[in-house]
């Protein structure tokens, strides 16, 4: 399976397994094996880089599994093979997301005249909430 132009999934990386799909749809719920399961052997793949594994594995979230494998259940159609071609788009898809590298944060410091005019914002709102004050009896 081909992701992008450098990185391409082998076959034995894949696996995928048909059952029968969840919900509402009648009896060819009941009759047809249309869900898909698509596991990815994502620790063990040669293909990708370990920074695009970490990536991969925070998007992932619950589906990324104990033994390293990415899972992908899809049951949006009644159609087998389209639920096949959705599970591997997404997951096309998700490993895209993991190869953008996070920008650096460059770190920042307020600048002298953002601290006074935060300073006099701040003396402002003081003195309008002592003007609501009760006059002392002196």
């Amino acid at each position: 399976m081909r992701v992008t132009d450098e990185i391409t999934l082998q076959d034995w990386e894949l696996t995928e397994t048909f059952t029968r799909a969840q919900g509402p749809g009648g009896q060819n719920v009941n009759k047809v094996s249309s869900a898909v399961e698509l596991r990815f052997e994502a620790a063990r793949s040669p293909n990708l880089p370990d920074p695009v594994k970490a990536r991969l594995r925070r998007l992932a979230g619950r589906r990324w599994t104990q033994d390293g494998a990415l899972i992908l259940r899809v049951e949006d159609t009644r159609s087998q093979v389209r639920n096949r071609e959705i599970a591997r788009t997404r997951l096309a898809e998700l490993i895209r997301a993991a190869l953008v590298a996070p920008k650096k944060r460059i770190a920042t410091r307020p600048s002298l005249g953002a601290k006074r005019r935060r300073m006099d914002a701040k003396t402002r709102r003081g003195q309008i909430k002592a003007l609501r004050a009760p006059p002392d009896g002196d």
